[in-house]
């Protein structure tokens, strides 16, 4: 008997044990790029930090998927995905042929791309990241979360303060009881002139992606024939110049990466097919299909030197998972449009005040798009996109972000994501470390928070943050103060650009400064500077605001202008003033960035 009891009050300490709470302050679910990257950014925030992926590799899309060829953001590396760059060139930079340049087309072999980040995130302080761990159940606790994982067959509660959603399909703001869209938005829903009159639960292609290998002329390395083989599913490849679209795809060590489009393996899908219920039967069709790729390349087409390696450790070699460029996407707070790229100062709310994160992805058209985007410029993405609406402490990445179909056409970018889900950790952080709620964030404080680990909020291609004067530019330019301009890039991009030595117009910054400062008109119609402001414009404006007096003010200026400042004009006060010149002295002295903003930017009294 008295062993029975001993057996049972074992067998009770290891239940309590195995259902312990663990808490925490943050938690991410989904190692995507973006998660990868907002649990990096929490941790590092100094807040204690857990990262849940149910697949055994970080990057999502970028490594368990195979879209290991990033062009966007190469022209801004911003934060953490700028470090990710610099990782990978540096471990590439001894390998032959490798394009090592600052700027470069981001190419890596997948295992790579994951064996980075994990290293990455084993060297970051209070960041717990937990592979192979599915997640079954969230609910609601206090003004945080409950999740309930299983870790190597064992059950435990998670009780987070905030939680991320990094997913590719938004499961868990699904579970957590967020509403999701399954529509493309028409041209009268957002006013997109470039959205469709009806609407459509078509959304951007899947691909599944293959990574293969080219094992030298004399090897054949033919697969068997798929189940279901159709090789007319094929055949206008037999059109394409099939050594340029390989060469487009190279990789580091004689890999290739096939992404490609119609009859490659970019599949249409709709909202109705990636239903939690239907994804297994679909993804198994898919993966058929894209081997059928793979053994036509190798058959029909005489590609028999390239095969499969041990990339993937899965039974058919194929990636994890495919490359989902759009799902359903959340309510948030906000929500971006066409518009907010394309015309940021016009529009009644100024959303690129708000900007946690850069992106310069050209948008990814689906084969039966029958618009075209007009040259597309870098933008900044707007921090209520993240949040999801009604919902305290539930923060979305990935394709569940708050923007219309048009947007996330370059929004799911990998690179773009990466950069994304560091603005969503930021934000995260600060409501586990002030213990707010997302009813109650300040996006300055935020933004301060992405620019002190190096982040972009303003798309500036000239301005990087290694320029002695980037955060004061940065900063300035969130007001609006100093508006983007851009220049053409390549193809149908723009590049968005700050003209450092380019002289102020008075218009550009008038009306800004007015919004700003209550005696900003009155010293407008006092002063009536011309169409360039000038050195003594600035000053005299600084001295009106700040009650400073004139003369000790210039003077002071005066002695720091080449010593502190390092500017490359002399000082002239009747000289139109720079850009650059502007930015370092208004955000010394008037300081606009410390003037709050709402979550539209709207500024708060």
């Amino acid at each position: 008997m008295t062993k029975k009891i001993l057996f049972f009050l074992f067998l009770y300490c290891i239940n309590t044990a195995f259902a312990e709470t663990i808490k925490t302050d943050v938690l991410v679910i989904g190692g995507s790029a973006s998660g990868t990257a907002a649990a990096l950014q929490s941790a590092r925030s100094k807040l204690k930090t857990i990262l849940v992926e149910p697949g055994p590799w970080l990057g999502g899309s970028m490594t368990a998927g195979g879209i290991c060829i990033l062009d966007a953001n190469k022209n801004l590396p911003s934060g953490i995905y700028g470090e990710f760059r610099r990782k990978v060139i540096e471990f590439y930079k001894k390998t032959p042929g490798y394009d090592s340049t600052y700027n470069a087309t981001l190419r890596f072999e997948p295992a790579t791309g994951a064996a980075i980040l994990k290293k990455m995130t084993d060297t970051a302080k209070n960041l717990t990241v937990k592979l192979n761990t599915p997640w079954t159940s969230i609910k609601k606790y206090d003004t945080g979360w409950d999740v309930i994982i299983n870790q190597n067959g064992v059950t435990a509660t998670i009780r987070t303060k905030v939680l991320i959603d990094a997913t590719q399909f938004a499961d868990a703001a699904t579970k957590a009881g967020a509403s999701l869209d399954s529509l493309s938005e028409t041209m009268h829903d957002k006013g997109e002139s470039l959205a469709p009159k009806t609407a459509s639960n078509t959304l951007r292609d899947l691909t599944w992606a293959v990574i293969l290998k080219d094992y030298g002329k004399a090897a054949n390395k033919t697969i068997s024939k798929p189940d279901g083989y159709n090789p007319s599913q094929y055949a206008c490849l037999k059109n394409k110049d099939v050594k340029k679209l390989l060469a487009d795809g190279k990789l580091p060590n004689d890999e290739y990466l096939i992404n490609w489009a119609e009859c490659g393996n970019r599949y249409a899908v709709s909202a109705e097919d990636l239903v939690p219920t239907k994804r297994e039967e679909l993804f198994k069709s898919l993966r058929l299909q894209t081997l059928g790729l793979v053994y036509f390349l190798q058959t029909e087409l005489g590609y028999k030197n390239l095969g499969f390696d041990d990339t993937y450790n899965t039974p058919d070699h194929l990636p994890f998972a495919p490359y989902i460029r759009e799902y359903r996407h959340t309510m948030g707070d906000v929500h971006m449009v066409l518009d907010d790229i394309y015309k940021p100062y016009s529009r009644a709310s100024k959303l690129y005040r708000t900007a946690i994160g850069v992106g310069d992805a050209h948008p990814d058209q689906n084969s039966n798009d029958t618009f075209a985007y007009p040259p597309f410029p870098a933008y900044g993405i707007p921090l209520g996109v993240v949040v999801v609406k009604g919902f305290d402490n539930l923060l979305v990445t990935e394709n569940a972000i708050s923007v219309t179909h048009l947007v996330s056409a370059s929004t799911c970018n990998p690179a773009v994501q990466m950069v994304l889900g560091q603005g969503a950790g930021t934000v995260a952080a600060f409501c586990a470390f002030f213990k707010t709620t997302t009813d109650h964030l300040n996006v300055r404080a935020i933004q301060g928070e992405i620019l002190d680990f190096k982040g972009y909020i303003l798309p500036y291609s000239d301005i990087t943050w290694g320029d002695p004067d980037f955060r004061a530019i940065q900063q300035v330019s969130a007001t609006g103060m100093l508006q983007t301009q851009t220049q053409p890039l390549s193809g149908n991009a723009l590049k968005v650009v700050f003209n450092a030595d380019s002289s102020v117009r008075t218009a550009e910054v008038k009306p800004v400064i007015n919004e700003i400062y209550t005696r900003g008109f009155l010293w407008f119609n006092k002063n009536k500077p011309g169409e360039y402001f000038t050195v003594e414009n600035l000053l005299s404006f600084i001295s009106e605001i700040t009650l400073q007096e004139p003369k000790p003010l210039q003077i002071e200026v005066q002695k720091q202008w080449k010593t502190a400042y390092h500017f490359k004009t002399d000082f002239d006060l009747k000289q139109p003033i720079t850009r650059r010149e502007f930015a370092v002295l208004a955000n010394k002295y008037l300081n606009p960035f410390a003037r709050r903003v709402d979550l539209s930017g709207k500024l708060i009294n």
